[in-house]
């Protein structure tokens, strides 16, 4: 039986995600991803960014199994098997395992606004924790500026997540920043991306 899962927006976004990665990353080491869901972008990122470990992680034991498959399916060798991390957990950095490089990076793609905003806040405490000042934290996804949404699909989009769940939604990327900030984190770049979704990277700063 075959547990990887798909999910098809994956292909549509991996290459430009890939492309803004490539760009941003700066010396080799561990990228630690966050909400890994299906694996398939760990498993198309690590056979294309040979000089980085990349370490997915869930804090679903599916989307786990479905990890670890699609790293058998690749055989990639720098494609860590999946972890379980909660970053809602306030020890969720005690929880990783001896990594073969230090982390320099930490990715978190459709994070933010599908998770309440506890994973918010812990994802860039913990973050706190394990970069060092020039370490990468890497967001992709749909953010509301100055308080309004970027396009009415990402209105409707909102409503859709709030519906799933009341702890969801598209988040301020103001607020984001200002959460970054006080985990002593700079905003580096924002680009804009297909589908009306950004990629957003802050440095670490101390």
């Amino acid at each position: 039986m075959d547990d990887r899962l798909y999910a098809p927006a994956t292909e549509r976004n991996r290459d430009v995600i890939l492309s803004v990665l490539r760009d941003q990353l700066r010396s080799p080491g561990t990228v630690l991803e966050i909400a890994s869901g299906t694996g398939e972008h760990a498993a198309y990122f690590a056979p294309q960014l040979p000089g980085y470990f990349w370490q997915p992680s869930d804090p679903t034991q599916e989307s786990r199994y479905s990890i670890n498959a699609w790293r058998s399916h690749v055989n990639a060798p720098n494609l860590g098997e999946a972890i379980a991390i909660d970053v809602t957990q306030p020890d969720w950095t005690g929880s990783l395992p001896v990594l073969p490089q230090p982390i320099i990076a930490i990715a978190a793609i459709n994070l933010i606004h599908i998770s309440p905003w506890e994973a918010t806040l812990g994802l860039f405490s913990g973050a706190r924790q394990l970069l060092s000042p020039g370490g990468l934290i890497y967001l992709y996804g749909a953010y509301k500026r100055n308080g309004e949404h970027t396009a009415p699909s990402n209105e409707v989009f909102d409503a859709s997540l709030k519906a799933r769940n009341p702890s969801w939604g598209v988040r301020n990327l103001e607020d984001v920043i200002q959460v970054a900030e006080a985990e002593q984190f700079r905003l580096d770049r924002v680009i804009e991306m297909p589908s009306n979704n950004l990629s957003v990277y802050f440095r670490a700063i101390a």
